[in-house]
């Protein structure tokens, strides 16, 4: 096993966190923000790998056969369609932020601080 993996899902994950701090427009942050999740799916990727490893159908293989776990894979699948809705969820109250206000610039939404 290499730590290759895990460095680059950090690295991923800290570039989003970033890039959401030093944002100063709504949409560009919710970009940001899909970024710095896509460091799960290299994260679950990295934890779900075996060498030699095949896909886990167990009808024409013997049971020492060595396959990927399925867990990790059914694991990733939901989090890319969370990410995906999360974003789309977002970028929709961007716009109407936009929309009513005139700007996406979170330091210029005055009409927001309670």
């Amino acid at each position: 096993m290499t730590i290759l993996p895990f460095l680059a899902a950090g690295w991923i994950f800290l570039a989003g966190v970033h890039g959401m701090v030093t944002s100063r427009n709504a949409i560009h942050a919710v970009g940001c923000l899909a970024v710095a999740q896509s460091s799960t799916y290299v994260l679950l990727l990295a934890v779900g790998f075996r060498r030699g490893g095949t896909a886990p159908y167990f009808s024409d293989t013997s049971l020492r056969t060595r396959v990927v776990d399925p867990v990790v894979q059914a694991l990733a699948l939901t989090d890319v369609v969370v990410g995906a809705t999360v974003t789309a969820l977002l970028l929709g109250l961007a716009m109407q932020v936009r929309k009513r206000h005139g700007t996406v610039d979170p330091d210029a939404l005055t009409g927001l601080k309670g």
